[in-house]
């Protein structure tokens, strides 16, 4: 008896900068370019800057807009934050954009010393984040919440979709301090409307309950735990989502709340090296207060220089696909 295998479609070299969206899913096409035109509108005090890269982070909207009040600095990433900070100490409130690589490895200890030591009002929003390019740990910012986090004073947002995106702009605006936002940019996923969902900078929000499992998650990981949640109703899992797209700081009142309120499997799902990200930031917050889930798991990236290849391949490989992360959640159930 012949057996017939279905082929996969073959991947492109284009999967690897693919969108994360999948198949036939809503999208919003540059929510944050327009989200900052549009505030912009109101706020002739902010600036948009970047280092070569306006059109892969959608600032270019932002540069046809005002053309006078954008900054193309070239491919300069400490020229580019030091000119922030320097713009912030005018009155100036710039919203910085680059490639998460260069702009965390790169710029360091511009950030830490001209911006963050200051306290000044500088917005980096840096695309790339985690594994949301094929092209190798060049272009993989998988460590670049852990390197951020330890920066005292600095705001971190891991925002899940295109609302998440279009909400939290104004909102870094109105903070005082600088902020480091991981940036989804072209055509970027639209979930959390269907989930009466808004975003408060600080907050964390449960968006789905579950009796066996809850899942805290941030970023595109949220997405995916959705998507879990659905596809192990079929199991009889109850999954909980927790979306937080605040790291730091870390919204711990709703956190222990949420993982004393009933017994589960308690996963933290991010698109991030498991050292020194959400995972271990919501560990610790757990044993600090006395709280420990019977279990408690990492669905995070591994700790290792990560693959080049197509996304879809790589989520697989690396856990954090639908699939993948279904079929961990349900090992860790036992």
């Amino acid at each position: 008896m012949n057996t017939v295998v279905e082929k996969k479609p073959r991947l492109t070299t284009s999967a690897m900068i693919a969108s994360i969206a999948g198949e036939g899913q809503r999208v919003k096409t540059a929510p944050f370019g327009k989200a900052l035109v549009e505030l912009a509108a109101s706020r002739p005090e902010i600036v948009g800057m970047t280092a070569d890269l306006a059109k892969y982070t959608d600032l270019h909207l932002f540069a046809q807009a005002y053309p006078e009040r954008f900054y193309q600095m070239g491919m300069a990433e400490q020229l580019l934050m030091g000119a922030a900070g320097g713009m912030a100490k005018e009155g100036l409130i710039p919203f910085a954009t680059t490639y998460a690589v260069f702009g965390t490895r790169r710029a360091y200890d511009f950030i830490h010393q001209v911006i963050a030591e200051e306290n000044l009002n500088v917005k980096m929003c840096l695309a790339l984040p985690g594994l949301t390019t094929g092209y190798g740990p060049s272009h993989q910012a998988t460590e670049d919440i852990a390197m951020m986090r330890g920066i005292p004073g600095l705001t971190i947002i891991d925002p899940c979709d295109a609302l998440d995106i279009e909400q939290a702009v104004p909102q870094m605006a109105a903070h005082n301090g600088p902020v480091y936002m991981r940036l989804l940019r072209g055509n970027v996923p639209l979930v959390l409307d269907e989930y009466d969902y808004s975003f408060e900078l600080g907050k964390a929000k449960r968006l789905v309950d579950g009796d066996e499992v809850l899942i805290i998650s941030s970023g595109f990981m949220t997405m995916r735990a959705l998507e879990v949640a659905q596809a192990l109703k079929a199991d009889n899992i109850g999954v909980a989502v927790l979306h937080c797209p605040t790291i730091k700081p870390l919204d711990e009142v709703t956190i222990l709340a949420e993982v004393l309120r009933k017994p589960r499997l308690v996963v933290v799902a991010e698109n991030h090296s498991v050292v020194g990200g959400l995972g271990e930031a919501v560990a610790s917050s757990l044993l600090q207060n006395g709280v420990a889930p019977a279990r408690f798991r990492l669905a995070g990236l591994p700790d290792a220089y990560l693959d080049a290849g197509a996304l879809p391949t790589l989520h697989d490989r690396y856990g954090i696909s639908t699939e993948a992360l279904s079929g961990r959640v349900k090992a860790w159930l036992g």
